[in-house]
């Protein structure tokens, strides 16, 4: 396993962590973690292997995890996975046992075509302009564009060759009080999952007119999302 590098904001009593999506990095995370770190958390972030400051290597979801396992306290108060990082969170969320969990947009579920559809569409990014982002993005503050685009230049696009491509790793129950955070509409957790989700135990909530990047669409609809879990 490798242990990631890393980025921390704040000096609370509480330990929250955050897990970016395929292709980002903790910078992904620059207004979310400060508005953790005012509410009394110690926020990590780290880098999976082939995005920002941590090593390259050989990747697939099950690496990943382990190396999450491998650089993260036991029992945070509170673990946030977006996308990729969603997936990622619910692998290992038996072994880390936050105090509460959210999944934001999680990927648990392939688009059509399957997990290797979409990949080669996300490689291309890596080419991406900061015109781009503002096209696609364009609800995004300057900083989100900004950030956006270092991650790109810091990320290794053979990341989206990883190992077993097709695998799907759904929760079931969830092990520990848990949010899904839905972009709106969601196209990876379809309403008849949702439906299913609730029905296992998981909390639901929407943020309205946002895309798949909730926290950098709607900063504040996101954190009020999170109210009474943070």
């Amino acid at each position: 396993m490798t242990r990631l590098h890393v980025r921390e904001w704040g000096e609370g009593d509480r330990v929250a962590v955050l897990v970016h999506g395929l292709s980002g990095d903790s910078s992904g995370w620059l207004q979310v973690a400060p508005e953790l770190a005012r509410r009394g958390y110690r926020v990590l972030a780290p880098d999976l292997t082939g995005h920002g400051q941590s090593p390259r290597g050989e990747y697939s979801r099950e690496r990943w995890a382990g190396d999450l396992l491998e650089t993260l306290p036991a029992r945070p108060d509170l673990a946030i996975g977006h996308s990729l990082g969603g997936v990622l969170l619910a692998m290992i969320v038996d072994r880390l046992r936050p105090a509460r969990a959210v999944y934001e947009d999680p990927a648990w579920y392939p688009a059509e075509g399957g997990y290797g559809a979409g990949m080669p569409a996300i490689a291309d990014a890596k080419n991406w302009t900061i015109d781009d982002l503002k096209r696609a993005f364009p609800h995004w503050s300057a900083q989100a564009h900004e950030a956006r685009l270092a991650a790109f230049e810091r990320w290794d696009p053979a990341t989206t060759h990883m190992r077993y491509v097709e695998t799907a790793y759904v929760p079931v129950i969830p092990s520990v009080p848990s949010l899904v955070l839905l972009a709106d509409p969601s196209a990876l957790i379809p309403p008849h999952r949702a439906e299913e989700f609730t029905a296992a135990g998981f909390e639901l909530r929407t943020v309205p007119d946002t895309s798949h990047n909730i926290h950098n669409d709607d900063l504040d609809g996101f954190l009020a999302a999170l109210d009474g879990w943070l």
